[in-house]
């Protein structure tokens, strides 16, 4: 789908500066600066009310900024709206297509807002068909699918006039864990075709997945770089519990708190982060009554955010 693309891999196809904006006295964006290439996936990475949805419509010109700018291959997403139309795709939190319509009409109609005609559309039609596998359900209604299917017409539907960036605001959010890994194949592909992607998910998981990820908080960046770089922020010893009795284990730690030890629960276990030598040790002790195993991590990009959360709500007070 690269077939008119104009730009070298690796050009800046998409730039915000210094954005700021404000519902009242809620600061949803807080001085937030990136930039995505062509060729890679950047994640906004981050729980509801980061600020994540609302950097996008201001990307997509939806949505005024009070401070700084966003560009689309160097075009001002709100005072030259008109010229970024057919260089970005878009494709909102909530299912947005027509349920009454088929997978075809809805493709079609797509394909005649963005004056995408004759053998043009029937080759980009056949693109679609090809990454979705939705060919075999055209005729079915969108409101009949599937969660996945419905994301990955929705992408499809973003993708017919080819547009050079794609913007995608919590794609996987209530998505199976079999059709997100299926929706990320393919933006892996469309990465290599050398678009650029923003992506942003409240799934740490997926941040792994990205180039470079920008983990936001209260409407701030915290840390930025690649999911190595993330996680080499992380200074300290992760332990990781888990066994029948990780509940309650972590109940006591609530309940009697080590110095120099802080605990969360990951999933059927529980993570505890201990600033020393020392601190790890009493843990190993804490643990004795209880029938857990202990063992050292590596911190993944979820540990680095929790870590990194009480500096930046001290900076924000």
């Amino acid at each position: 789908m690269s077939d008119r693309f104009d730009h070298k891999r690796g050009d800046v196809l998409l730039r915000i500066q210094d954005l700021h904006k404000s519902y009242g006295a809620t600061r949803a964006v807080q001085g937030l600066s990136l930039e995505v290439h062509s060729g890679e996936i950047v994640g906004l990475i981050g729980p509801d009310g980061a600020g994540k949805t609302s950097t996008m419509r201001i990307v997509c010109g939806l949505l005024l900024p009070d401070q700084g700018y966003a560009q689309i291959k160097g075009f001002d997403s709100v005072k030259e709206h008109k010229k970024i139309k057919h260089h970005i795709g878009y494709m909102p939190q909530r299912f947005s297509l027509y349920p009454d319509l088929s997978i075809a009409e809805n493709l079609k109609f797509f394909a005649d807002l963005y004056l995408v005609s004759g053998k043009e559309r029937e080759e980009r039609e056949r693109q679609v068909y090809h990454f979705s596998k939705l060919e075999p359900f055209k005729k079915r209604r969108a409101g009949a699918l599937s969660g996945g299917m419905k994301q990955k017409l929705a992408l499809g539907c973003t993708l017919i006039h080819t547009p050079d960036v794609l913007i995608l605001d919590e794609p996987t959010t209530g998505v199976d864990p079999v059709s997100r890994k299926e929706f990320w194949a393919i933006l892996r592909d469309l990465r290599e075709q050398g678009l650029a992607l923003l992506v942003s998910t409240p799934y740490m998981d997926e941040a792994e997945l990205c180039d470079r990820v920008v983990l936001m908080h209260q409407g701030q960046a915290i840390a930025k770089g690649t999911p190595e770089e993330i996680t080499g922020t992380f200074n300290k010893h992760l332990l990781e519990i888990s066994g029948a009795d990780a509940i309650k284990a972590h109940g006591s730690l609530q309940e009697k708190p080590l110095e120099g030890v802080s605990s969360f629960r990951f999933g059927d276990s529980m993570h505890i982060v201990s600033i020393s030598d020392v601190a790890v040790k009493k843990v190993y002790e804490r643990m004795i009554p209880y029938q857990v195993s202990v063992k050292e991590i590596a911190p993944t990009v979820e540990d680095a955010f929790v870590n990194l959360l009480p500096s930046a709500d001290e900076e924000a007070a």
